[in-house]
């Protein structure tokens, strides 16, 4: 009799952790540039003038800085959202066709090669490029790495474990602060993108060793690469099978109420032909985890998260004045930290539950940043921006990369997956653009205004909710 897994082997955690590197350089890359902005840009230098621009310094042959204005570091900054939405729109084939494991490969080959180039590059050219290819293996390993670690994870803790894809963001975005407070030097900035090329070289060079998710070998009829998989992934004692997810053990997450008991019974889907995009986007049995996946994603980026990330910097200091780099490692720190409790409570809570108190504490926080930016409240504003990041990360956060491979049929994963991900990226990239001019419209030129645009971010994020909340019933 077949048998679910209830824990993982030593080797199966450490399967779980090079996963875990592509959602680490997700969010290494959000913020790789910020600490070495100055430096990167030549500002460290004081290099206003012309004479600077055309006699910059050279260390082992290469610029010690690449000459750029703001609008160019802008650019320079979002093309890794073009690039990551080019590779989150094409990892669903990238899946289906090589599997998951290949499609980690593909994602570590990006990363080799674009923060490479950005390591050595000597103009803005190869740099632009560099972070496009870096932006494209982000969006194939975010979309792979919650898929992977659902399909490996035992049972017992497959929520927890989905959880980790947010925590290995966090610490990214935390790693990549620590390093460039003490790499943001003339000699010393490359380091942190050649890092993260070294890492991933890492992880390609251990990939041989690596097993495929017995769920993808098992929908391709490779029924002994998977059982020899699990037998190296899971504690299974003495079972000499264990149950694959299918799809109907997925269909609580979208509510009971609509189960077909003539579904019931039926076989797995395993030998059920993977779908295109086309086919997602028309498949009325598909449209309901099609919103989830889709409201879920724009819960994350709505909230205004990056946004209020990149202003708390600026708002903080007003209070802490001369301490913006180190704001900004606290700020991330605070990111992590909250990223724990949902490893532990995802299971006890239940995700909807967590996305409540997650939504709530966001949506009030909102409301007090704007309120303290109109009110002059400098205190109001820093206290509420920390408890908004807080609040984002036992819930908006991570919640979403675990619902996309339980609400998602397993022939439609990759295609869900790839959606909702393409979706991320498209609002992070819109959200980023029209920030700054958007603040400045709502406050038509009067400071005690700007936060009129925070109670817009908590209006986009209370409807995402509600729409989420009425389709999912996690």
């Amino acid at each position: 009799m077949a048998d679910n897994p209830h824990a993982f082997t030593s080797y199966g955690w450490i399967v779980c952790l090079w996963v875990l590197i592509v959602s680490f350089q997700y969010g290494y890359h959000i913020s790789s540039l910020n600490q070495i902005q100055a430096v990167l840009t030549c500002r460290a230098h004081g290099d206003a003038d012309e004479t600077f621009a055309q006699d910059i310094p050279r260390h082992y042959g290469l610029p010690t800085c690449i000459s750029m204005s703001d609008a160019t570091f802008s650019v320079v900054t979002a093309v890794y959202t073009v690039g990551g939405f080019l590779g989150s729109f094409f990892a669903g084939g990238v899946m289906d066709r090589w599997g998951r494991k290949g499609a980690v490969r593909a994602s570590a080959i990006m990363v080799i090669i674009g923060s490479g180039i950005m390591g050595i590059a000597s103009s803005l050219s190869p740099l632009i490029f560099g972070r496009v290819l870096v932006g494209v293996g982000a969006g194939v390993g975010l979309c792979v790495g919650p898929i992977f670690l659902a399909e490996i994870a035992p049972t017992r803790i497959q929520g927890a474990v989905g959880v980790l894809t947010q925590f290995a963001i966090v610490i990214g975005i935390m790693i990549t602060q620590a390093m460039g407070l003490q790499l943001a030097t003339p000699y010393h900035w490359r380091l942190v993108l050649l890092f993260s090329a070294a890492l991933s070289a890492f992880q390609f060079l251990l990939s041989p060793v690596i097993v495929e998710s017995p769920t993808w070998l098992h929908r391709h009829g490779l029924l002994q690469d998977k059982a020899a998989a699990a037998r190296k992934l899971w504690d299974i004692g003495n079972a000499s099978s264990v149950d694959i997810p299918s799809e109907g053990s997925r269909d609580p997450l979208l509510g009971n109420d609509e189960e077909d008991p003539e579904d019931q019974g039926k076989a797995p889907e395993e030998h059920q032909a993977a779908i295109s995009l086309p086919q997602l986007l028309t498949a009325p049995e598909l449209r309901k985890p099609l919103i989830i996946v889709c409201f879920s994603m724009l819960c994350q980026q709505l909230s205004g998260v990056n946004a209020v990330l990149y202003y708390s910097n600026d708002i903080l200091s007003k209070a802490l004045p001369d301490l913006g780099p180190y704001i900004s490692l606290g700020i991330t720190i605070v990111n992590v930290i909250m990223t724990f409790p949902p490893i532990f409570l995802i299971e006890r809570l239940g995700r909807k539950t967590l996305l409540a108190l997650s939504a709530t504490g966001a949506l009030l926080s909102l409301v007090g940043v704007g309120y303290g930016l109109d009110s002059g409240l400098v205190a109001v504003a820093s206290v509420t921006i920390l408890t908004f990041v807080a609040s984002f990360a036992i819930g908006i956060g991570p919640v979403p990369f675990v619902m996309i491979p339980e609400v998602s049929p397993l022939h439609a994963v990759s295609a869900l997956s790839s959606v909702g991900l393409s979706l991320n990226w498209v609002a992070n990239f819109l959200v980023g653009l029209v920030f700054l001019p958007l603040r400045n419209l709502l406050a038509q030129g009067d400071p005690m205004k700007e936060g009129r645009i925070f109670y817009l971010f908590a209006a986009m994020l209370a409807f995402c909710t509600v729409v989420l909340f009425k389709f999912y019933r996690g």
